[in-house]
C-alpha cells in the first residue's frame, strides 16, 4: 500500500449513529454518506433501509465500504439483518460471504 492509500484508509471512518439510526461514513473528517436502519424492538433483526452517499462522492465505491462496514459491525453485535435497501441487496448478491446475516423469512 503506498502512502496515499495509507492515509485515505487512516482517514475513513464508519460510526454507529444510534440516536438517529443511521451508519455514517466520514472521510476526512467529513460526513459523505449514511446507511440508515430500524431496529426490531428488543429483536436482534435489523432493516437496513437506504444508503446514501453524497453526489461528490457517488460513483467511486464509498457506498460498498459503508455498506461492508455496516454488515461487519451486525456480524460482531449478532445481528440479523432485513436487506430493506436496494443497494444493500444488490451488494449481498455480489458478496455472498454475508449472506449467513440475513434474517429468515
Amino acid at each position: 500500500m503506498d502512502h496515499t492509500s495509507s492515509t485515505l484508509a487512516a482517514s475513513v471512518r464508519i460510526v454507529d449513529n444510534a440516536e438517529h439510526h443511521r451508519f455514517d461514513l466520514f472521510v476526512g473528517g467529513d460526513l459523505i454518506g449514511i446507511l440508515g436502519y430500524r431496529r426490531s424492538g428488543s429483536d436482534a433483526s435489523v432493516a437496513f433501509m437506504h444508503t446514501v452517499v453524497t453526489e461528490d462522492f457517488g460513483d467511486r465505491g464509498w457506498a460498498g465500504v459503508l455498506v461492508r462496514g455496516a454488515l461487519n459491525t451486525a456480524r460482531d453485535r449478532g445481528w440479523s439483518i432485513l436487506p430493506v435497501c436496494t443497494y444493500v441487496q444488490r451488494y449481498l448478491a455480489r458478496n455472498p460471504e454475508f449472506l449467513d446475516l440475513v434474517a429468515p423469512d
